[in-house]
């Protein structure tokens, strides 16, 4: 029944040959073969899953081993990375904390990252990324009803048309009930990205001043852009990124699956 398992139903080889599923079980947890087998075949699943995402750590693993048909515990996970020295990647956290509120946009987010609609709770900001000839930005719209990032904008200059170009490739249902939540820096205190705002029908919500809490999902995104990319790639240059970051948010959206999504992806969640 074992040898056939793989080509056959184990419940239809069971009811031919007379048996019982739970004695069939009892048999294959306590065979050494089978066990000796089936380790080694994680093993190997592990090895190349930490090949390709260096951060999991063994929770995050033991999602990425079920979502290929493994039902493992997090606990043999846990027992089977320590014993092959297997460690995630820890990203750097930093500290910041801002009183100061704007005077242009108040802050209607309120840290209130939850959202049950899509395009009501919409947050943006900039992150530079450096390659070996020179500095490239990237601008980014997420929405926070399900993380899933909706624009995207790269650009080798840090000015208004960077977030501009990305407010403009926006999804043409994006309606009146948004709020679009950035910091106050000095792209979003323009007067052209308010006039912008306003012919779209968006409400502009700012942060407060050097306060990175504020706009905490954000920041996390750009946290696991950079060290789930740059830990596995070389930024050679500035025509290698466009791929990259088409690549990664790809697979951020369609892959990347989350807990507060109860362990789906973005584009998962909202289509389910």
């Amino acid at each position: 029944i074992q040898q056939l398992s793989g080509k056959h139903s184990i419940l239809m080889l069971l009811r031919i040959a007379g048996l019982s599923s739970s004695g069939f079980y009892k048999w294959r947890k306590t065979d050494p073969h089978i066990q000796l087998d089936r380790i080694n075949e994680l093993k190997e699943h592990i090895q190349a899953v930490h090949a390709i995402r260096p951060q999991y750590g063994y929770r995050r693993m033991t999602w990425a081993l079920r979502r290929e048909g493994f039902l493992v515990n997090h606990k043999k996970v846990y027992s089977l990375m320590k014993k092959m020295e297997i460690k995630s990647v820890i990203r750097k956290k930093r500290n910041c904390g801002g009183k100061q509120g704007s005077n242009i946009f108040p802050n209607l987010l309120r840290r209130q990252f939850k959202s049950s609609k899509r395009y009501e709770k919409l947050v943006t900001d900039i992150t530079y990324i450096p390659t070996q000839e020179g500095m490239m930005y990237l601008s980014v719209i997420q929405d926070l009803y399900n993380n899933e990032i909706l624009s995207y904008q790269i650009s080798d200059r840090n000015d208004l048309s960077l977030v501009l170009n990305t407010i403009d490739k926006l999804p043409s249902d994006v309606n009146d009930i948004s709020i679009l939540h950035s910091d106050q820096g000095m792209q979003y205190v323009n007067l052209e990205y308010r006039n912008v705002l306003n012919q779209k029908g968006i409400r502009g919500s700012h942060s407060r001043r050097g306060n990175c809490y504020d706009n905490a999902c954000i920041e996390s995104f750009f946290s696991h852009f950079k060290s789930e990319t740059e830990l596995v790639r070389n930024i050679a240059d500035k025509n290698t990124l466009p791929n990259l970051v088409q690549e990664y948010i790809r697979f951020y959206n369609q892959a990347r699956f989350q807990k507060r999504l109860g362990q789906l992806s973005p584009v998962e969640y909202r289509e389910k």
